[in-house]
């Protein structure tokens, strides 16, 4: 074996695990000995978290100056990684003062530079790996005060242009995609032979094989990461690898994340919602939450975006601190009417977390859930009420595949209420 990286995106300040995968990290690095990066490709931080926003993003920061020393460390840049810090300069600069190698082909338009050079170059033993990293082009989806200060190339023209100039010569070579697995799609045929692609902003798990070449989404909110071997045949393998809740963590970091916590948390943040005697999957929270939407509504079926959601819910007591962590984002419940059969579309459209084929994949996916008859059935023959959150509705295009669906706010119903009355009842 020539190597190994070690890649995670979409970690969103998940304190539960982030003193868990570092352990991980430093035990993978130990049970080979072969040079390793640790390659982090877009959304440390987490505006949601309010412990992280309170504390500047203590945790994740401790976090990148303990990897850079486990090994040579690299960061794609985000649409989250400055929402603690508006100014991606800023955050650049910082992360380069750790150690941390940074690549990005986002354009800072008061310089008409990018924020880090587009490809960079990390130790692999006796060779080099060339290092590119682009970012996804949605711009509402960064923080809203920092956009003015983005151009950012749409990642397909992108990659036709500047790819094969950048990994021209290069043995061998790490591609970091934060632009979602759509835009990866009209990548994939650009990569050389033998490199590696790691995708990330969907908080997609997967991996896909292309030739010698090998692509993989390594999951979100740290539940994951995956190790990439490079072989000496030239090929690259990958595989995903759990971070589970009770794994052993790195102490000073979980020293650091308690105390943080501690220090942090509102009597507010500490408040009981509710209480679960079984845990949810990240799909089947999603899907009780969908149900409960559409029986919320008195309508026939719910939907709820993937991303929208972090985690799934665990057992036990859900504070006020972990919900945001399970539901990210508030909102209204928009309502429309479709027939049965565009709902059977929706449907089959739906819940992208089952194993499914590259093309099929269509990015941040909807979970969707049809209402028990009794509770939810609209009842009007041939017409089926659907419903979902104002952003899903808002992106109508990308999440259910048309624009014609003629979306109304359901008033006095508001997504985090709803969901949680789903998530606690019996």
């Amino acid at each position: 074996m020539i190597g190994r990286v070690l890649a995670v995106s979409d970690m969103h300040s998940a304190y539960e695990r982030t003193g868990r995968l570092l352990a991980a990290f430093e035990r993978e690095v130990k049970s080979q000995a072969v040079p390793h990066v640790i390659a982090i490709n877009g959304d440390i931080f987490e505006h949601g978290n309010a412990v992280s926003v309170r504390s500047g993003g203590a945790v994740d920061w401790a976090f990148l100056a303990e990897a850079a020393q486990l090994a040579p460390t690299v960061v794609n840049l985000g649409n989250h990684d400055n929402d603690l810090t508006p100014d991606l300069a800023e955050v650049v600069a910082r992360m380069r003062s750790l150690g941390v190698l940074v690549v990005s082909n986002i354009v800072d338009t008061r310089t008409g530079a990018t924020y880090a050079a587009s490809s960079t170059t990390a130790p692999f033993g006796s060779r080099r790996l060339r290092i590119v990293g682009l970012a996804t082009n949605a711009l509402s989806t960064y923080p809203q005060a920092s956009r003015p200060q983005l151009s950012i190339p749409a990642p397909g023209e992108w990659a036709s242009a500047h790819l094969a100039d950048l990994t021209q010569g290069a043995d061998p070579v790490l591609v970091l995609s934060h632009a979602g697995v759509v835009a990866d799609r009209t990548i994939l045929p650009l990569l050389p032979d033998g490199a590696l692609m790691i995708g990330g902003h969907d908080h997609l798990l997967f991996q896909h094989s292309q030739g010698r070449s090998a692509y993989a989404h390594t999951g979100s909110w740290t539940n994951a990461y995956t190790v990439a071997d490079f072989h000496e045949d030239g090929s690259v393998t990958a595989q995903s690898r759990a971070v589970m809740a009770d794994a052993p963590s790195w102490p000073p970091l979980q020293g650091l994340i308690d105390a943080t916590l501690a220090a942090h948390m509102t009597d507010e943040d500490r408040v009981v919602l509710g209480r679960r005697a079984e845990p949810l999957s990240l799909g089947d929270t999603g899907r009780r939450v969908a149900a409960g939407f559409a029986q919320a509504a008195g309508a026939d079926a719910g939907f709820i975006g993937h991303t929208t959601l972090g985690t799934g819910a665990p057992s036990g007591p859900i504070t006020r601190h972990m919900f945001n962590s399970i539901v990210r984002f508030d909102g209204r419940l928009m309502g429309a009417d479709v027939s049965f059969a565009q709902l059977e579309g929706f449907m089959a459209r739906a819940n992208q977390d089952r194993p499914i084929p590259l093309d099929q994949r269509s990015g941040d996916f909807l979970y969707g859930a049809e209402a028990r008859p009794e509770t939810g059935r609209s009842g009007r023959a041939g017409v089926a009420r659907i419903v979902t959150t104002d952003w899903c509705a808002t992106n109508q295009g990308e999440y259910f595949g048309t624009t014609m669906l003629p979306f109304a706010e359901i008033t006095d119903r508001r997504v985090k209420a709803v969901a949680a009355a789903a998530l606690f009842k019996a």
